[in-house]
């Protein structure tokens, strides 16, 4: 008869991977989604950027909607765009499954996420590197979704910040503390290289675009690369 599982075994089982579109090859879209897809990702990740928020602007509404066409994965949209609430609709009517909105950049942050819940949606917040998570104890309980920053919004291809590692163990014993079932995503500088190291500190999800859509070997070598040992770290 099989052992009992340690809690940290368990855990790795449930690291997920979400390839952040932005890296991919916009003339193959709908191909390197599929590819995603196919070699094993759990959800894609949408960076939408407005020009104010971040400077940078990616896509909207009509890109999230090309890409339920083509893949049965679940689609969350990161909305790293000013006055977020604006937009809800729009981007659950594309079909995104998960709605993940900035604290720094939504005014009413319960209203919004009452907003995104009712829209039959899940509820994710995140945060930049430099705002602490004390700014979210009035909601986290109403959380789907905690996303924390490893680099500053904006581009992809960026350096992990290191530092942020520890505030990735702070969430994970926030969110223990109450028992909450809010998934600990984690997106910048996501590679091989710190993949683990952020896996170890507490994360669930994953977010790799570059280290994903610019592998040399390809899409299914890179998330191999990713994921050693059957996907467990």
């Amino acid at each position: 008869m099989p052992g009992r599982q340690s809690e940290g075994e368990c855990r790795m089982k449930q690291v997920k991977i979400a390839p952040s579109i932005l890296a991919a090859d916009f003339a193959r879209l709908g191909e390197e989604a599929q590819a995603a897809e196919q070699a094993g990702a759990d959800r894609l990740h949408l960076d939408i950027m407005d020009g104010r928020f971040v400077p940078n602007i990616s896509f909207g509404p009509v890109v999230v909607r090309a890409l339920r066409q083509v893949t049965r994965l679940p689609l969350e949209a990161h909305l790293m765009i000013a006055e977020p609430e604006r937009y809800l609709a729009e981007f659950a009517q594309a079909g995104a499954g998960t709605i993940i909105v900035h604290q720094e950049a939504s005014l009413h942050l319960e209203r919004t996420l009452s907003q995104i819940k009712a829209l039959g949606l899940r509820a994710g917040v995140a945060l930049n590197p430099a705002t602490p998570l004390v700014l979210l104890e009035e909601v986290i309980a109403e959380l789907d979704l905690l996303l924390i920053m490893t680099v500053n919004p904006g581009f992809g291809g960026q350096k992990f910040i290191t530092g942020m590692l520890s505030k990735i163990e702070r969430a994970r014993a926030l969110l223990a503390k109450d028992s909450l079932s809010c998934e600990l995503e984690v997106d910048g500088g996501i590679n091989a290289q710190t993949a683990s190291r952020a896996a170890a500190a507490g994360a669930e999800v994953l977010v790799i675009g570059t280290a994903v859509f610019k592998h040399p070997g390809g899409i299914p070598a890179a998330l191999r690369a990713v994921l050693p040992a059957g996907g467990r770290f």
